[in-house]
């Protein structure tokens, strides 16, 4: 079993930065896959970003270039680092944990989640 919390979320203008974490429960963080999902206002909950347990990441192709995850097993954290800011990246952020070992960017393959963080980019 892993609980995950998201934290970071916040208000931003656009082009500005924010930074979300991910602290994750369980001694076998290292093992899991994790993926960052994000769901805007009257849309479906989307992939943004992932990164398996052996460190390679993956992104949908709106934030790549602008959105970094990376994790730190010692601390059973990960994070999305996110530059440039767009107001259509307002949305709350979801992250997930799986054990599949390969990267994969649908809802229905990620079995832990957290409550979710809002992110809010203002024009």
């Amino acid at each position: 079993q892993v609980q995950l919390v998201e934290s970071g979320g916040g208000l931003v203008q656009a082009g500005g930065s924010l930074g979300l974490s991910c602290a994750a429960s369980g001694r076998t963080f290292s093992s899991y896959t994790v993926g960052w999902f994000r769901r805007a206002p009257g849309k479906e909950r989307e992939f943004v970003a992932g990164i398996t347990r052996g460190g390679n990441t993956y992104y949908t192709m709106s934030v790549k270039g602008r959105f970094t995850i990376s994790r730190d097993n010692a601390k059973n954290t990960v994070y999305l680092q996110m530059n440039s800011l767009k107001p259509e990246d307002t949305a709350v952020y979801y992250c997930a944990a799986t054990r599949t070992v390969v990267a994969v960017t649908t809802t229905a393959e990620y079995d832990y989640w957290g409550q979710g963080t809002q992110v809010t980019v203002s024009s």
